[in-house]
Parts: structure tokens; C-alpha cells; sequence
């Protein structure tokens, strides 16, 4: 079954030196139901049983921490508190800010933007508590895949799952786009100079950009090489970005004339929460902080400093911008592909431009680099489980890092990079985190409350004001999710309908022979506990010798 070949799909230490990027038919489909024809027929008779099964049934803490055996090699311990920090501001601060800004104050809010943008960081750092506490209590890649298991089951796990991955890949894709234009105008030209129009394609798809492909590739190799390479990276590039957005404040105040400030909210209030829905994706990112905490030196101490603090700073940077941006100019004449380069040069400081450019870029860049670190790190944590094949899960022994999902994970990246327009790719990625972040929010209602008394009391570090504080964070982000428009709902329920499809004819039973054979080890485990214990006799687990649990019986049909 689904731990049968962990020594070869999930990975074991006995073979742990085989080179990672390689395939075997065992690195992709190694449990039971699918070793013949016959056996996967059986197990698509029992779907029904089987889907009931994996949505009534919770993981544990214990079990998300033992999985982590299965990607062969432990990932190295070496982040701290201030490390998380800075990778939190380099995950957050970056394509949002610089390009979003300028769209959402043009087309929806005015020089309100400001409040769009204190609604969103409202949200996120109401998320934020609820990351922080699950990160503390459970420090593992999975981030909130893995509390999403223990605390809402398999398939909710699943289906949000399915949303963190697309998620990533299309906030990955809006900033490399992002990285383009601020690059054109570094280069002093239009974005649309280095892009390549495809007269064959779809409005929205038919601008090919191949500089987000090749910085993909670039950030990819760095991902893979070292986490703490990636921090120092990251850190040093966040040093220079916060540098520029000082100069950006400074001098674009200097230049600041107050009438543009009038209209304050020529949309009105719907046109401040239409852009608020939309800014989200500004905040983007945090999330992948979470996912270090297996890497994190004291999950609970650095998690809550790391993430809190990161999100309280990005929060105010973001009004001080958004504040300089329609102080400068008067919101309608604000360019949308890079606001704060050529407002610059409408007030006459043309070299400025060149400035905040190269600083937009670094921010992105560390944007970027973060991503790819944690998009990698859930696809491992969902590849143990065997909701997706285990060849994911593969940790090499040198690096230390998971090279297999960090190539999968960028490369789906830089095909949606190449087509797929800026606009079309924040609405659906707000949706999408909107739509994990209040996921987040009940299973921590249902961690401590689903009961009276509170049915999981949290032993290192717990969320302030609880229950009201994730009632808070789903009440907002389902006002969010009613302010965005209909075709990208309708491209998530697609998204949503094909994850369906994959989970039923593939990772319901993949998971479901995985979790079987490690409910018969552990059984067998706990037997020999027992008789270590003088519990019981030695005869009494005799049937247990002869267990194979790579082998262990599937569930019969009921």
C-alpha cells in the first residue's frame, strides 16, 4: 500500500544517494490500488467508502511531525526570528505595491487607496495570528495544508491545498510579469517592447514575455542550492529595497501637492472595498514564512516574532506609499504598469525613475526567491502524504532542500508567466488566498472551540482574543471575496472542479493506502510497546511478525 515503497517513492535512508531528479513507476504511484489494473478498479469500486473515510478522519500533530521521514533527509535547522522577518518582508513587499497601486487608485479607489490598502492589511494580519499559532504547534513544510489535516480532515486539506499551489504559481507569475515591466523602464521603454504579441492567442494571453521565464530559471537555481543562501540573499536585497522605499517617501513628499488629494473617494465606498479585495495580493506571501517553521532554529519564539512583526511593518510601508503615490500626481494620471518610476518623471525628477526601478526590482526579486522557497516546501509536505506521488517529497542529501517540487513548482510558474496577463492573475490569486486564509481561520475555531470546553488548548504560543479574533478574519475576508468579479470566480470553480476530479480517480486512494499502512505499523508499534512494558505476552502479537505494511490490506468495499 501507500507505504509499501516509501523506501522507494517516499524515500528511505537506505537510498537516500540516488541522484533525485530520476523516475521510477514507484516514485509516482506506489501504493496498492495501483499496481495493477485490477487492484486500481477495486479501489475506484470503493471511492464512495473510501471519500467518507478521508473526510470524518483527522490527522494528528505526531503524525504530520513522523511524516517528515518520508523525504529521506531531514531539512537543515538553521533560520531564526530575524531571518524570518526579513524573508517575511522580502515574501510580502513587492509586485503589489509597485504595479497594483497604481492600477487599483486609477480604475476603483482614488487617492483612497490608502484604505483599501489598511482593510486588506487588516485581514492579513488577522490571518496572521491564526498562521502563527498552527506554525508554533505544528513546525512542519506543510504550512497550512498540515493544519488544515489535523484540524478539518483529508479533503478540505486537499481542496485547499490544490488553491496554496495555485496560488503560488500565479502570485509567482503576476510578479515576474511585474519584474518585466519595472525592467522596461529601467531600460527607459515600454513593457510591451520586450514581449512578444501572438496574434493567434487570447486577449490577456497573447503577450508572450520571455524575461519572466529567465529570471524563473535564475531564482530556481538559487532555490534549490541552499534555504540559508536564499535568506542571505533575500536579506541583503530587502536592506537595498527598504533603502529606495525611504527614498520613494522622502522625495516623492518633497514633490507632494495636497490638491491632488481631491476627490478623496471619487468611487466611493464600493470602489475602496473593490480595491481592497484586489490588494490582497499585495499581502501575498506571509504564508510562506509558515512553511519554514521546520527550518526555523525555535519554532516558538521566532515564528510569532518573524511573522507578526514582518506583517505589522509591511502594513504601514504600504499606507506610506499609497499616501506618496496620489500626493504626487492626480490619480487619473497615474501610469499602471510602473506608477511610482513615471510619476518621477511628471514631477521633473526623470532620474528618480531609474531609482525606484532598480529598487522595485530588488523587492521583487526577494518576492521571487521567497516564493519559490515555501511553494516548494508545501508540495513536499503534500507529497508525503501521497495526496500528490511522493517523488515530490524527495530532500536531496547535499543541498538539504526539496529539488524536485522547487523545479515542478517554477517551471508551471514560468509557463503561466509567459501568457497570462497581470490583471487576470491578481483577481483570481485574491480569490484563491481569501478563500485558504478563512480555511485557516475555522479550523482554529474548531481547534479551540468546537467544543466547550476548548477541545485543543495550545502549549507554546496561542492566538489572542480567540474566538474573536479568527471570527474577525473570516467576517472580513468573505466581505473581500463579495467585491470580486464574476470571471474570476468562475475560473477558480474550474480550478476547483479539475482538483476534484484528480483527488477521486488519484489521491483518494493514494492517501487512503498510505494512511492504512501507517495505521498497521503504528498498531504494530504500540503492540511492542506493550510487551517491552510487560502489558502483554509475546504470543499475543505473533500475527503482528508476519505483517507486511507495505502490503497491508485495503479496506474492503462496504
Amino acid at each position: 500500500m501507500g507505504t509499501g515503497n516509501e523506501a522507494n517513492g517516499g524515500g528511505s535512508s537506505g537510498l537516500t544517494r540516488r541522484r533525485v531528479c530520476t523516475f521510477r513507476k514507484d516514485d509516482f504511484l506506489p501504493e496498492e490500488s495501483f499496481r495493477s489494473w485490477g487492484n486500481y478498479a477495486s479501489a475506484l469500486k470503493q471511492t464512495p467508502h473510501r471519500l467518507v473515510d478521508r473526510i470524518f478522519t483527522r490527522s494528528s500533530v505526531e503524525a504530520e511531525l513522523e511524516v517528515k521521514a518520508r523525504s529521506g533527509n531531514e531539512m537543515k535547522r538553521t533560520l531564526s526570528w530575524w531571518d524570518l522577518m526579513w524573508f517575511g518582508m522580502g515574501a510580502v513587499i513587492g509586485a503589489g505595491i509597485f504595479v497594483l497601486t497604481g492600477l487599483e487608485a486609477r480604475e476603483h479607489a482614488g487617492p483612497a487607496v490608502v484604505l483599501s490598502y489598511a482593510v486588506s492589511g487588516l485581514s492579513a494580519l488577522l490571518s496572521v495570528f491564526c498562521y502563527t499559532e498552527f506554525a508554533v504547534e505544528i513546525p512542519v513544510a506543510g504550512g497550512s495544508f498540515a493544519y488544515l489535516r489535523v484540524e478539518l480532515g483529508d479533503f478540505v486539506a486537499f481542496i485547499a491545498a490544490g488553491n496554496i499551489l495555485l496560488e503560488y504559481v500565479i502570485g509567482g507569475a503576476a510578479v515576474a510579469r511585474s519584474w518585466t515591466s519595472y525592467f522596461a523602464t529601467l531600460c527607459n521603454h515600454d513593457p510591451d517592447d520586450f514581449r512578444i504579441l501572438v496574434h493567434g492567442l487570447a486577449p490577456g494571453y497573447n503577450l508572450l514575455d520571455p524575461i519572466a521565464v529567465g529570471i524563473m530559471i535564475v531564482i530556481c537555481i538559487i532555490a534549490v542550492l541552499s534555504t540559508k543562501g536564499s535568506s542571505r540573499l533575500n536579506y541583503i536585497a530587502s536592506v537595498v529595497h527598504l533603502v529606495v522605499i525611504l527614498f520613494i517617501i522622502i522625495a516623492g513628499l518633497i514633490k507632494a501637492d495636497p490638491k491632488n488629494y481631491t476627490p478623496f473617494a471619487p468611487f466611493g465606498p464600493r470602489g475602496i472595498f473593490k480595491a481592497s479585495a484586489v490588494l490582497f495580493f499585495a499581502y501575498v506571501g506571509f504564508d510562506a514564512v509558515s512553511t519554514m517553521a521546520e527550518e526555523t532554529k525555535n519554532p516558538a519564539r521566532d515564528v510569532p516574532i518573524g511573522l507578526v512583526g514582518s506583517m505589522v511593518i509591511t502594513t504601514t510601508i504600504y499606507c506610506l506609499l499609497a499616501i506618496t503615490l496620489c500626493l504626487m500626481q492626480p490619480y487619473t494620471s497615474i501610469d499602471v504598469n510602473a506608477p511610482f518610476s513615471r510619476a518621477f518623471e511628471m514631477v521633473g525628477w526623470s532620474w528618480a525613475q531609474y531609482v525606484v526601478a532598480a529598487g522595485a526590482l530588488k523587492g521583487m526579486t526577494s518576492v521571487l526567491l521567497v516564493s519559490a522557497v515555501g511553494q516548494a516546501r508545501y508540495l513536499t509536505h503534500i507529497a508525503r502524504t501521497h495526496m500528490m506521488p511522493p517523488w515530490f517529497a524527495k530532500v536531496d542529501h547535499k543541498t538539504g532542500t526539496p529539488i524536485n517540487a522547487t523545479i515542478v513548482m517554477l517551471a508551471a510558474t514560468a509557463v503561466i508567466a509567459l501568457f497570462t496577463d497581470l490583471g487576470i492573475l491578481s483577481s483570481l490569486l485574491s480569490i484563491s488566498t481569501l478563500f485558504i486564509f478563512t480555511l485557516v481561520a475555522l479550523a482554529l475555531l474548531v481547534r479551540l472551540w468546537f467544543f466547550v470546553p476548548p477541545a485543543r488548548n495550545p502549549k507554546l504560543w496561542g492566538v489572542p482574543l480567540v474566538p474573536w479574533l479568527p471570527s474577525a478574519s473570516i467576517a472580513i475576508n468573505i466581505f473581500l471575496l463579495g467585491s470580486i468579479d464574476k470571471h474570476s470566480f468562475e475560473r477558480f470553480a474550474a480550478w476547483t472542479a479539475l482538483l476534484l476530479v484528480y483527488y477521486l480517480f488519484f489521491g483518494l486512494h493514494a492517501s487512503y493506502d498510505t494512511a492504512k499502512a501507517f495505521d498497521v505499523k503504528a498498531g504494530q508499534e504500540g503492540m511492542y510497546r506493550k510487551v517491552e512494558e510487560g502489558q502483554v505476552s509475546s504470543a499475543t502479537i505473533s500475527g503482528f511478525d508476519g505483517v507486511d505494511t507495505r502490503n497491508a490490506p485495503s479496506a474492503p468495499a462496504p
